[in-house]
């Protein structure tokens, strides 16, 4: 992953639902989005009135609906920061709020209408996205939109969920990833109880309702704030999966739609780990093929030689994990933080020069440089400071969104499977989405089916070697929308518009610009 134009997230412990298509670019923007009593109050003021068109789904969300944005400089940037105010519980308007903290990045030109983003995660912060908008669209979209983004309930600016303080966190992330006996898996399953009892503790009412659906409803009261009839939205990576769950809630508010590097919502956690676990095999294995023929590969002359050493190093660091001398508080690649470190080169395959260095180091005995990218995965510092709370919201949003299984014997089943399609990742993704299986509050979601009747067509794009999101998920969600155009992109990495390919740069501006339909079926 390049330093300045990749980053993402993890899917349950370690696996990549990935967050973003992009930019370290922060947005400074750090108001107050605090959790709210009956009567707290928002810095959006309430409208005299409101159209057909952003009218409220009830009576009893109209206020929140009637809400007008008072936008204010952000602290850098040039970019304009607000709050919007939303019910914890939709169920329950006349409860608890949330502040949730809205950026825009104004258009450059004519304005034609408002862009949300969403880059990810779940965790992924919205108002970081859209405050590095010249990256994340074209320059012609720029011109004419205004980029929106919001941090969802529960994530870094808008109430954030944290569990665990750095340190201990530190400790949930580097542990063994793949138990490969009893005792290992007892003690893999004590931790992901313990980081959910933590939360439980510490997050406060709000644990039960950050899920998707209740994200995708806070989305429509932004649209409708916005003061837009439809919602026209640009969705990566797990951003997807929200923006399929708004299209199935609100079919008829659906505006542009772009969804790339899609999570199917259909998919059972089963589906999701496997899917990974193959993905990812798929990418490193184009990665290894790349650094066998660049020649002076580090692991080996030959592609199976190659995958082989990977495996080799990853059971080498969980006996025995490597020095770490430039991080103030981790001092050891464990094989938890080293396998992160191997993910989070796939995004983009302009990291693959910087994993062969890395792993090259690795192998004479210095964990720094993986460690590193580790870091970059993690959004955390070598000083030991995490950036934001994605790696803690991730569990929250995935727990309530697909109940889990507290069986065991039902992850050493998957664990033996995946490893026959996937053995370097299959072993540690098994385990994904154990967590869930004892999360503290009962699932509100499940897989379902959507076909988001009625609306106008959306754009799906898939990567044929995207490891977070494989391929296979964007023409699932394709062929299951009533209106689903599917932009396939043959290439590497982690989604696929504003990466490196003008052919699926062009669809997708035609469509936002235009309303261009690209048709059922767009080959890159």
């Amino acid at each position: 992953m390049t330093s300045t134009t990749t980053r993402r997230a993890s899917y349950g412990r370690m696996a990549a639902v990935g967050v973003i298509g992009l930019a370290t670019v922060l947005a400074g923007c750090d108001r107050d989005a605090s959790v709210d009593g009956p009567k707290g109050s928002s810095s959006a003021s309430s409208a005299t009135g409101t159209s057909a068109a952003t009218a409220a789904p009830s009576a009893a969300l109209a206020k929140f609906y009637n809400q007008k944005l008072t936008w204010e400089d952000c602290e850098t940037g040039g970019s304009k920061c607000a709050s919007l105010k939303v019910p914890i519980d939709y169920a329950k308007p006349e409860g608890g709020t949330v502040n949730i903290a809205v950026l825009k990045s104004p258009a450059k030109g004519d304005k034609k209408g408002s862009l949300v983003v969403n880059p990810g995660g779940p965790g992924g912060s919205g108002v970081d996205y859209a405050a590095a908008a010249d990256y994340v669209v074209s320059d012609k979209v720029r011109k004419a939109y205004d980029v929106v983004g919001f941090d969802p309930r529960g994530v870094q600016r808008s109430a954030p969920i944290t569990c665990l303080d750095d340190q201990q966190l530190d400790g949930y992330l580097g542990a063994d990833p793949s138990p490969d006996d009893k005792a290992e898996e007892a003690a893999f399953m004590k931790g992901a109880k313990g980081f959910g009892d933590a939360c439980k503790t510490k997050a406060g009412p709000l644990l039960g309702h950050v899920s998707t659906v209740e994200a995708a409803k806070d989305m429509d009261v932004l649209r409708a704030a916005l003061g837009e009839p439809r919602l026209d939205y640009l969705g990566k990576s797990y951003g997807t999966f929200l923006g399929s769950t708004y299209a199935d809630q609100f079919p008829t508010r659906v505006g542009k739609f772009v969804l790339d590097g899609v999570v199917a919502p259909d998919l059972t956690n089963t589906e999701m780990n496997k899917g990974q676990a193959e993905g990812f095999e798929r990418a490193t294995r184009a990665y290894v093929k790349d650094c066998v023929a660049n020649g002076s590969c580090p692991l080996g002359s030959t592609q199976a030689a190659g995958e082989q050493k990977i495996r080799d190093f990853l059971k080498q660091v969980d006996a025995t994990p490597i020095p770490v001398t430039n991080d103030d508080k981790v001092t050891r690649l464990t094989e938890g933080w080293a396998s992160m470190g191997i993910a989070a080169a796939m995004y983009d395959q302009g990291s693959w020069g910087q994993l062969t260095t890395a792993l090259q180091n690795a192998f004479n005995g210095d964990g720094n440089a993986l460690m590193g990218l580790a870091n970059t995965y993690a959004e955390r510092d070598s000083s030991g400071s995490y950036s934001g709370n994605i790696m803690q919201a991730i569990n929250a949003v995935n727990c309530l969104d697909r109940q889990g299984s507290a069986d065991t014997a039902s992850y050493e089943k998957d664990q033996a499977a995946f490893a026959k399609t996937a053995p370097t990742f299959g072993p540690m993704l098994a385990w994904g989405t154990a967590i869930c299986g004892s999360w503290p509050v009962k699932a509100t979601g499940a897989p379902k089916k959507i076909t988001a009747a009625g609306s106008d067509p959306i754009l799906v794009i898939g990567t044929t070697r995207d490891p977070a999101t494989p391929y296979e998920w964007s023409q699932r969600l394709a062929a299951m929308l009533q209106n689903g155009r599917l932009i396939t992109y043959d290439g590497d990495g982690h989604t696929a518009y504003r990466r490196s390919n003008a052919c699926v740069d062009n669809a997708v501006d035609a469509y936002l610009l235009q309303g261009k339909d690209p048709g059922k079926n767009v080959k890159c």
